[in-house]
């Protein structure tokens, strides 16, 4: 086993392949933090919490229990009797009091990784993981508290979740709740994180641990473009190759918060969990509420080591779709072709001359819907338009499968843009209704998009989107679904949530998206799903659980990119990396980059087209075999290999170089683009 119990010195001992994790029951049941770095054969370091030293041990001195609560390193810290450097949990009773003091009860320790009901979660046999229990009581509200910790026995990784069930007669308000705390010294450590927005997402910012409080966190009703829910703590002197490294995940797909509290006794604790603002959750007699999961790495040997830990783990233990370890077919998106200005001519058109060049899915883009001729109107219409679509998908889908891919055997395949979470007042879903929407009543609710997000809260919501979408998946041969999301939550309010319930919605909302998705990849097991969100705004854990691929960026331009899939694939497999090839001038940024360039960024993600083939010069169109024999060549290489930076555009100003190495070491691609001349 992974994990052992030390019943003498009453101590857990969690081991991966390379670290060691340590807490400590003390006197009065408290729950402290031993240790977590490199692997040890000691596990009695109870030294470490220091709790002996001033202020004194309250089971000695009881006159200063609440300095001891401000300096203890607390495994899950509740209390607000003295902790003042941040909360783990918190619960409110109808009295309307908040103190929350959990001690330790019992344990269990058992083989394999536990299912979180509801959400996205890593998996694994009972070869893969041992698990660990610990459950927690507050005796005043009856609550127990379950921490969750599963150990990856080949991996570096141990993840962690929290499920809080009432016990009590009457319901509390679950009002804040981590899935993820550790208590630590700093030691002249380094703070990464990946911020941006719209166009730039996930670019790298490493910067010094001040005193205080530094956090990152969206409550936007996403992961965000934003903020990212990750962020790693290393030495100070740490490279690529070199130094500590401990690496923070968050698998969910909505609110979240990570911060790092450099305290008055240079100490760190360090938080994840779901974003406090605009969570408040009635927990009714013997319910439960589970947490999402956190995942956490520690690697010895630099940010690479980090990384390959989080691409085997999520490429092994959390992607489950089949395309996570098969080719993915080269596909052409007609968005930056046509925008909503299309036919079924005009994709076969497109369709005819991708094939000539070995390209093997046609995808149609936003506007093949209702009565969608622009993005003001029709969302929510899932019902094909056959004034742009004669004879309507089947007859097209049909046209398209019989166009052959050079160099193959194949035809063509066809893939489909939805957008379900959303829908436009202009629309006949929403004459019919109105309630689906998003919207506190007798207020204007403000638009993005001109659209308004649907309250998938609501299980009838659900299942009327879904059996729409279903049943245009069914009519055809439809073999990939993007599926988008293009703004955030605002005016949180849902009609059939009672007024001491409606902060339960965001969390609820992200449960509707869940249970949508997870209908879709069991209904349709072949399909290939792409997540995207504006972009970039959730390309998270959570997402991977049901998608092998995420659109990473609006953004096409290859040199902004290289800033994007840095950050992305610091974490990311670059197998999951939506990256196509676009036009230039690059319609974001208007830049012009040579096609070459485009198409080898593009090649350390899935790796695609998004142009109008018929349009752009010989010149350029005549590269894409050769673009297509290089993806063949290096696919699964780029799909299973170790990623290594070698250096980066973002630091040296002049240039970009990447390397994939095959894990038998007999193979490696490096990717080197000279961004400026010298």
């Amino acid at each position: 086993m992974s994990i052992t119990y030390f019943n003498e010195d009453k101590t857990f001992k969690l081991d991966t392949v390379n670290s060691t994790y340590l807490i400590h029951i003390v006197d009065k049941g408290f729950l402290l933090h031993g240790y977590y770095g490199r692997k040890i054969s000691d596990h009695n370091t109870t030294y470490l919490t220091r709790i002996y030293e001033f202020p004194f041990y309250p089971a000695v001195n009881n006159r200063e229990n609440g300095s001891f609560m401000d300096a203890a390193p607390f495994e899950y810290p509740a209390s607000d009797r003295g902790d003042y450097r941040g909360r783990a949990i918190e619960a409110e009773s109808l009295k309307g009091y908040r103190t929350f003091d959990m001690r330790y009860v019992s344990h269990r320790i058992y083989e394999g990784k536990p299912k979180l009901e509801g959400l996205p979660a890593t998996f694994a046999g009972k070869d893969e993981a041992d698990t660990l229990e610990i459950e927690c009581l507050e005796p005043v509200l009856n609550i127990n508290v379950t921490l969750l910790y599963s150990v990856f026995k080949n991996k570096d990784v141990i993840t962690r979740s929290v499920i809080v069930k009432n016990n009590s007669e009457e319901a509390v308000y679950l009002t804040r709740i981590m899935s993820l705390c550790l208590d630590m010294d700093n030691e002249d450590y380094d703070l990464i994180t990946l911020n941006g927005s719209w166009a730039r997402e996930r670019h790298i910012d490493r910067r010094r641990i001040h005193k205080g409080m530094t956090s990152v966190s969206s409550s936007r009703g996403e992961s965000s473009h934003q903020e990212h829910p990750f962020l790693a703590v290393l030495d100070h002197n740490a490279t690529n190759d070199h130094g500590s490294v401990y690496g923070f995940n968050f698998v969910y797909s909505g609110n979240f918060t990570a911060s790092v509290n450099y305290t008055q006794f240079d100490s760190l604790r360090i938080m994840m969990g779901i974003n406090p603002c605009d969570f408040r959750w009635k927990l009714e007699p013997c319910e439960s509420f589970v947490s999402p999961e956190a995942v956490m790495v520690y690697s010895g040997n630099g940010l690479n080591e980090m990384t390959h830990t989080f691409h085997d783990l999520y490429r092994n233990n959390l992607i489950r779709s089949p395309y996570k370890d098969k080719k993915r077919p080269i596909l052409i998106n007609n968005w930056e072709a046509t925008y909503f200005d299309f036919d079924s001519e005009k994709l076969l058109s497109i369709a005819r001359e991708a094939g000539k060049s070995g390209i093997e899915m046609l995808v149609m883009d936003d506007g093949w819907f209702g009565t969608r001729s622009s993005d003001n109107m029709a969302l929510g219409d899932w019902y094909v338009n056959e004034d742009k679509l004669k004879g309507g998908l089947k007859a097209l889908v049909d046209r398209i499968n019989e166009i052959p891919v050079a160099g193959t055997d194949k035809k063509m395949k066809f893939g489909i843009w939805v957008e379900p979470e959303m829908i436009s007042p202009d629309s006949d879903l929403f004459r019919e209704h109105p309630d689906y929407a998003i919207q506190i009543p007798d207020r204007d609710p403000a638009l993005i998009r001109n659209q308004l997000v649907l309250d998938l809260s609501r299980k009838e919501v659900v299942d009327c989107i879904y059996s729409m979408i279903s049943k245009v998946l069914k009519s055809a041969n439809i073999e990939y679904v993007k599926w988008d999301m293009n703004r955030g939550l605002t005016d949180l309010g849902s009609c059939l949530l009672p007024g001491e319930r409606q902060g339960e919605l965001l969390h609820r909302y992200m449960l509707g998206v869940y249970d949508m998705q997870e209908r879709l990849v069991n209904d349709f097991p072949d399909l290939l799903l792409e997540n995207c969100s504006s972009g970039g705004a959730r390309f998270d854990p959570g997402m991977l659980y049901y998608s092998p691929q995420i659109w990473c960026s609006d953004d096409t331009d290859a040199i902004e990119r290289l800033a994007i899939q840095e950050g992305t694939a610091l974490i990311y497999p670059l197998s999951c990396i939506g990256a196509h090839v676009s036009d230039c001038p690059n319609h974001t940024v208007f830049r012009n980059t040579p096609f070459k360039t485009r198409g080898d960024v593009a090649l350390l993600g899935t790796f695609g087209y998004e142009l109008d083939i018929t349009k752009i010069p010989e010149e350029d169109r005549a590269m894409i075999p050769k673009q297509v024999e290089q993806y063949h060549k290096f696919h699964m290489l780029i799909q299973d290999g170790d990623y290594y930076r070698i250096s980066s555009f973002r630091e040296n100003n002049l240039y970009d170089c990447t390397e994939v190495v095959k894990k038998d070491r007999s193979e490696a691609l490096v990717t080197f683009v000279q961004v400026l001349a010298r």
